[in-house]
């Protein structure tokens, strides 16, 4: 059973039904020129529908966010220019591990980004105990994510949400995306309404926790939780509420490897002493360092 922490967009199955403010995907259902076919599942900011788009015929997953449910005023304002500018970014990211977006637009203060609808699961379906991927694949993995970050990081784009549900891996194909870039920014702007962190803390860095500026660090550190879920099965820093979490998260040490599953290359621990430094100046310089080294460890292990 997945925790509170990991509570996500699950892009599988029907989901509950409609979100308030999302169109519900009834006969001829439309959000701007596009015809809703499905729901495929829904997050804390809003739907993904499984969509066609008429002018060219091409199924397109469609993220739908009810700004005007979630902002109002010059916070409304504010949000869509934000959004858009978002959105602008992320489009213009083209990379083989990063989802390639293919428009954004707003209908009756509903904003919408229309995606390439992915095969696969999310990679969070590959965190439980029952169904772990090798190691060698799951190093290889994260590898390859790290580079997408850093081909994103020197383009200044940073994905804020790094987490096994926001990345789809299609196993029989080998094909692997990163997921909701310029996303997470939106929700940032609902920090100061509503007093709570959104998102999903447990793969937070201790600088974004605390509000401090996020960068491309801050997107690595994220990447080791995943890392470190993707080999154990479990988060390196739990808690029983949000103030111990965040504590943990800026103080303690993450559990050995050797404690939580014997056998992984001894090397790991190292590498993740350094990819959740609490200091982003401890860790990993980019994204290309961070997936040498674990192809190292890898080269290593099965030399």
């Amino acid at each position: 059973m997945r925790s509170t922490a990991e509570k996500t967009l699950v892009l599988t199955g029907t989901g509950s039904g409609p979100r308030p403010g999302a169109p519900a995907c009834a006969a001829g259902a439309r959000l701007g020129r596009y015809e809703l076919l499905q729901e495929l599942g829904h997050g804390a900011m809003g739907v993904v529908y499984r969509a066609r788009d008429p002018m060219i015929n091409r199924e397109v997953a469609l993220k739908a966010i009810p700004l005007a449910l979630e902002f109002e005023g010059r916070e409304l304002e504010d949000a869509r220019r934000r959004f858009f500018r978002e959105a602008e970014m992320a489009g213009r990211l083209n990379h083989p591990h990063i989802v390639t977006i293919h428009d954004a637009g707003e209908d009756s203060g509903i904003a919408y980004i229309a995606m390439e609808l992915l095969r696969g699961l999310h990679l969070v379906d590959f965190t439980v105990p029952s169904h772990l991927l090798p190691p060698a694949i799951a190093i290889e993995i994260v590898a390859r994510l790290a580079g997408a970050l850093h081909y994103a990081h020197q383009n200044s784009v940073v994905h804020r949400d790094i987490k096994p549900a926001n990345v789809m891996f299609d196993r029989p194909s080998g094909e692997l995306k990163i997921t909701d870039f310029g996303i997470a920014r939106l929700t940032d702007a609902g920090r100061t309404r509503t007093g709570i962190v959104l998102g999903t803390p447990s793969f937070m860095s201790p600088e974004q926790l605390q509000g401090r500026p996020v960068t491309g660090a801050s997107d690595l550190f994220s990447l080791a939780v995943t890392l470190y879920q993707l080999l154990t099965a479990q988060l390196p820093f739990r808690a029983d509420s949000m103030p111990q979490l965040m504590l943990r998260i800026a103080q303690d040490s993450h559990p050995r490897l050797c404690t939580t599953r014997p056998g992984l290359p001894a090397r790991l621990d190292e590498f993740l002493d350094r990819a959740l430094a609490k200091d982003p100046a401890d860790r990993f310089e980019s994204g290309a360092a961070f997936a040498q080294a674990l192809r190292d460890i890898n080269t290593r292990a099965g030399s």
